[in-house]
């Protein structure tokens, strides 16, 4: 430990900028070696925070309309994975409602690298969800940094658009910076719009499946990715387009149910984190998250919940559980 850094935040500070320093040396985004954890008195050194399967989950925080990390946390938890939060944004409720109120929190975002260094902490996955600006893009790349093992599966959820449009806080550059997680990224789960965003393919939303294994080949020769475009709107039928290295593609067709929900994507995507961090062979976990939202998607309708409230998955979750 050099000399001048103690108990606080100037461990802190030596930690990022460490790892600034290892990313702006080698250029690429490998297996960084961070400080050894400067623990308070009273802790003790020895102990393990590891003992239990645990995904690190960086996504904004909406305490009402059930999306983002308030789906990941009940799911993972149901299926014996402990979530960490790493919340980019908080919100009352989203934005699909007349209003609401939010709190950025990028800044206090690499305090998360500091302390839970300093803990030790592993993760079996890191996901990523909503990245609402270059900054957020980056502290993921210096998140990965500090936790990616030979253990850590990373799944992103390029939450970047729908309907062959981007959301209105994507502009060109935004876009061009998510790409750069392509080259991290285990697992991908985008819609067919953010597939081919991050592709930097037109839209088409009536792709052949030869097209659609063109398209995947193209996001997976980055780093050997495992994919599933979801929601591919044929006929009556929701398609999702499964891509996995050295097998064959498959095409997984779920009736469609009801209207469109807020959050359907992030039960989906919380799902696939799951399987993937308990060895759910990923065929299987796309079936699995499939059935599990058109269980919930029916179990809402039942309830005749609005659609800005989202899927009612609560109510069925026990029949996700292995």
């Amino acid at each position: 430990m050099p000399h001048g850094v103690h108990d606080g935040f100037p461990f802190c500070v030596y930690t990022i900028y460490t790892i600034l320093y290892i990313m702006e040396s080698d250029g690429a985004m490998t297996k960084s070696q961070t400080p050894t954890p400067y623990l308070r008195r009273g802790h003790n050194m020895s102990t393990n925070h590891n003992l239990q399967k645990k995904a690190a989950v960086i996504n904004d925080f909406t305490s009402f309309g059930r999306c983002s990390l308030t789906v990941t946390i009940p799911i993972l938890s149901a299926l014996r994975v402990q979530c960490c939060p790493v919340p980019t944004a908080i919100f009352t409720n989203h934005t699909d409602y007349p209003s609401y109120a939010w709190t950025d929190y990028t800044e206090h975002l690499d305090d998360y690298i500091c302390q839970w260094s300093r803990l030790g902490l592993r993760f079996d996955a890191i996901a990523t969800g909503f990245l609402g600006s270059i900054p957020q893009v980056d502290f993921v790349k210096r998140f990965l940094h500090a936790f990616h093992d030979e253990r850590t599966q990373v799944v992103v959820d390029p939450v970047m658009g729908d309907h062959g449009r981007l959301y209105a806080t994507y502009n060109q550059d935004l876009a061009n910076a998510m790409r750069s997680l392509l080259d991290v990224a285990d697992i991908l789960t985008p819609n067919l719009t953010e597939a081919c965003a991050l592709a930097g393919w037109p839209y088409n939303s009536e792709m052949t499946d030869g097209e659609l294994a063109d398209l995947c080949g193209e996001l997976s020769g980055h780093h050997n990715a495992r994919i599933v475009i979801s929601g591919i709107s044929r006929g009556d039928d929701i398609i999702n387009f499964v891509h996995e290295p050295g097998q064959a593609t498959a095409l997984l067709p779920q009736r469609r149910i009801g209207t469109e929900r807020c959050g359907t994507g992030d039960v989906f995507s919380s799902v696939i984190v799951a399987d993937a961090v308990n060895g759910i062979p990923f065929v299987e976990s796309v079936r699995r998250a499939s059935a599990f939202v058109a269980k919930a998607v029916t179990r809402t309708m039942e309830l005749g919940l609005p659609e800005a409230d989202g899927l009612a998955f609560e109510d069925v979750l026990e029949d996700l559980i292995l």
